[in-house]
């Protein structure tokens, strides 16, 4: 684990500008609003799911900020989501860094017949960010499904 005592303050404001902006897409993701969240990537971003964490290829590969429209947009069919960020590590390199960051989503759906289901995925991104004009932003996003429940939820 490293001290943080002697941080430099350049360190410290970079660190938290990547952790904000970890939170920001989570917030995003939450209130459905998919130009906020693409406005946090990189305009030749690559985002790849992994719907299974220890698969050897991805099961969707996006290329381009344009391109996470759909995926962002897919939110909408869920009556509400709740990502809650956990831990996260950042390796800073000047103006790259990589991370890890854990994240429990929790998808609430509603059923035509008024039957509510709620799905929790345990996920993990692995990112690369970029700092542009003074501003953090993904560069590659992996996003890796450890494990999912799917269960009935009362009202």
């Amino acid at each position: 684990m490293t001290s943080h005592s002697s941080l430099p303050a350049h360190e410290a404001a970079d660190r938290l500008a990547i952790r904000e902006l970890i939170d920001t897409y989570a917030h995003c993701a939450d209130r459905r609003d998919a130009n906020g969240q693409m406005a946090l990537f990189t305009s030749d971003t690559r985002f790849l799911v992994f719907m299974d964490a220890t698969a050897a290829e991805p099961t969707q590969e996006l290329h381009g900020r344009g391109s996470l429209a759909p995926v962002f947009d897919n939110l909408r069919t869920y009556h509400a989501t709740t990502h809650f960020n956990g831990q996260s590590t950042v390796s800073l390199d000047g103006d790259r860094a990589t991370g890890e960051s854990y994240c429990l989503a929790h998808h609430l759906s509603v059923g035509e017949d008024g039957q509510r289901t709620l799905m929790i995925a345990s996920i993990r991104y692995l990112d690369q960010f970029v700092k542009q004009d003074g501003a953090w932003f993904f560069a590659e996003r992996k996003l890796m499904v450890d494990w999912t429940e799917t269960r009935p939820s009362a009202a």
